[in-house]
C-alpha cells in the first residue's frame, strides 16, 4: 500500500479563488437579502457553523454566488487564538437565501486533471500537519492572514483516488452521526421549550379544559390542570396557582464552596452556545475567582451582547456534588423543589424574561450588564407540586436524551480526530478502520471507557 502514496503539493491539484469585496454599506445583521459568509461561520477544527450570519442586500456578480457542496477555506482570523485560520468548510444546502462568497474566504477549485476527492481534501485540511504549516506562515499580529499561495505550497502524500474516497467515507460516517445528533438535539430542545411555554406561559391545558376542548395530553397529566382561571396581580392565572417573587422559588447566585487553587472544571463564555442547553467544551484549571456552579444550575449570560445573543447553559456535565467555576459574566439560577432544576433553564430562555433582563442592563455602551439583584422583583406564576413533578418527568426524558447525544458525539468526534492523522499517515489500514467504524457498538456507546477501548484498538492496529 505504501507504494501507492505519492507526495504532491496542492499547487498541482487545486486553485483557490478569492471572494468578492461586498460593500459594507449594504451588509446588515437583520435577516434580509443574501447570506454573506464570513470566517465566523467556520467551526474550530473545520466545518460549517450556521449562526452569526451577516446579510447583504444589493447586486451580486453571479460568479460569487455559492453552491451547495462548494469547499471554502478561511483566509483571515480575527480571534485571539487564531482558532479557524486555514480550516475548510462545505457550503450547506440553502432553504431560502443564497450564500455569497466573501473576500476573506478562498473557494477551492479542483483542477480537471487532478486525481483528488473533494471530501478527502476537506479532511486533509483539518490535519495538525497542515494546520501547523499554515499558522507558521501566517502574517499579521492581532489579525492573522494566510493566502492562496501559502495554502497551495503545502505538500503531503496522497493515495489513489479510490482510497481517498474510502478514507473520506470512514471519517464522513462519524461526522454524519454527529450531525444527526445535533439535529436531534435541536428538535428535542424545541419540544421541551414548547411544553414549558404551553404549560407555564400560555396556560394552554387550562384554556382547553375551560373551553371544553381536549388538552391533547395523557389523561393522568391533563387531570392535574384546573379547568378555570382566577384573578391575580398579573391578570388571569390558573386556579390554585400562585404569583411569587422570583427569589421565593429560584435561588439567584447560590453560595457554593470552592477553595482557591483547586483544580476545577471551568466554563468560559465562548464555550456556551447561543441557542442550546449544551456547552462546547469544559476545561480544568485552578480556581482563582469567578462564579461557582453545580449540576442542576442554569448559567445566564448577563453582559451585552452575549445576553441578547442567547448564551445560556444548563449544567449537567459535572461529577456528583462537584463544583465548577466560570466567568463572572454569568448569573446562576437554581430552582427550589418541587420545581425541577431545568425549569430555570427554560425560564431563562423565555422571551419575556430575557426582555426584562435586557431592560435592566446598566453601564456604558458596549459594557452593559444585568445586575443580579434586579430579579428580586420579578414575578412568576407557579403551579402546584404535582404539575411541577409531571413537568420534570416529561421534560426530564428529553434532557437525558440531549445529554446522551452530546456525550456520544464527543466520543465520535474524538474517534474521528484519532483516526484522521493515522489514516493520512498510513499508520492504520482503511479496511481495519472501516470494520471498526461500521461496528454498531461504536455508534451507540458513550463514556471514557468506550474511548479507552477505541484508543487501545487503534494502538494495536498501528502496531500491526
Amino acid at each position: 500500500m505504501a507504494g501507492e502514496w505519492k507526495e504532491k503539493s496542492l499547487f498541482s491539484l487545486i486553485d483557490i479563488k478569492h471572494g468578492y469585496a461586498f460593500s459594507g454599506e449594504s451588509i446588515h445583521e437583520e435577516p434580509i437579502g443574501d447570506i454573506l459568509l464570513t470566517p465566523g461561520n467556520f467551526a474550530i477544527g473545520g466545518g460549517f457553523k450556521g449562526n452569526k450570519f451577516k446579510y447583504f442586500v444589493g447586486n451580486v456578480p453571479e460568479e460569487f454566488v455559492l453552491k451547495e457542496g462548494d469547499l471554502l477555506i478561511t483566509m483571515t482570523d480575527l480571534s485571539k487564538q487564531t482558532d479557524t485560520l486555514g480550516y475548510p468548510a462545505f457550503v450547506p444546502k440553502s432553504h431560502s437565501a443564497r450564500f455569497l462568497h466573501n473576500q476573506r474566504l478562498g473557494k477551492v477549485i479542483i483542477r480537471s486533471d487532478a486525481e483528488l476527492d473533494k471530501s478527502f481534501l476537506f479532511y486533509l485540511l483539518r490535519t495538525a500537519k497542515y494546520r501547523n504549516e499554515i499558522l507558521a506562515s501566517a502574517t499579521g499580529t492581532t489579525v492573522k492572514h494566510t493566502s492562496p499561495n501559502r495554502i497551495l505550497a503545502y505538500k503531503t502524500k496522497f493515495p489513489l483516488v479510490d482510497e481517498q474516497r474510502a478514507i473520506a467515507h470512514i471519517l464522513g460516517t462519524l461526522d454524519d452521526k454527529i450531525e444527526l445528533n445535533r439535529k436531534m438535539n435541536e428538535t428535542l430542545e424545541a419540544m421541551a421549550r414548547a411544553i414549558f411555554k404551553s404549560w407555564f406561559i400560555d396556560f394552554d391545558p387550562v384554556h382547553a379544559k375551560a373551553e371544553g376542548r381536549d388538552p391533547k395530553l395523557p389523561k393522568e397529566i391533563a387531570d392535574l390542570f384546573p379547568d378555570s382561571f382566577q384573578d391575580s396581580e398579573l391578570g388571569k392565572i390558573p386556579k390554585g396557582w400562585r404569583v411569587v417573587l422570583m427569589p421565593e422559588t429560584i435561588d439567584i447566585n447560590p453560595i457554593r464552596s470552592l477553595q482557591k487553587g483547586t483544580n476545577a472544571p471551568y466554563l468560559d463564555m465562548a464555550n456556551v452556545q447561543n441557542n442550546s442547553a449544551r456547552v462546547n467544551k469544559v476545561i480544568k484549571r485552578p480556581f482563582g475567582s469567578g462564579i461557582k456552579f453545580m449540576n442542576g444550575d442554569t448559567l445566564l449570560a448577563r453582559i451585552t451582547p452575549c445576553l441578547e445573543n442567547g448564551k445560556t447553559a444548563f449544567v449537567d456535565f459535572l461529577e456528583h456534588d462537584q463544583v465548577g467555576c466560570g466567568s463572572t459574566e454569568f448569573i446562576v439560577l437554581r430552582p427550589k423543589a418541587p420545581l425541577p432544576p431545568f425549569f430555570g433553564y427554560f425560564l431563562a430562555r423565555d422571551p419575556e424574561f430575557r426582555a426584562f433582563a435586557i431592560t435592566n442592563m446598566s453601564g456604558t455602551s458596549g459594557r452593559q450588564r444585568v445586575p443580579s439583584n434586579c430579579f428580586a422583583n420579578y414575578k412568576l406564576v407557579i403551579p402546584g407540586e404535582r404539575i411541577s413533578v409531571a413537568f420534570g418527568q416529561r421534560v426530564g426524558a428529553f434532557m437525558q436524551q440531549l445529554k446522551f447525544n452530546d456525550e456520544q458525539s464527543s466520543v465520535l468526534a474524538a474517534t474521528r480526530d484519532t483516526l484522521l492523522p493515522k489514516l493520512l499517515a498510513e499508520e492504520i489500514r482503511v479496511k481495519d478502520a472501516e470494520k471498526f467504524v461500521e461496528n454498531k457498538a461504536c455508534l451507540i456507546v458513550t463514556g471514557s471507557c468506550a474511548f479507552s477501548g477505541i484508543l487501545s484498538y487503534l494502538r494495536k492496529k498501528t502496531a500491526d
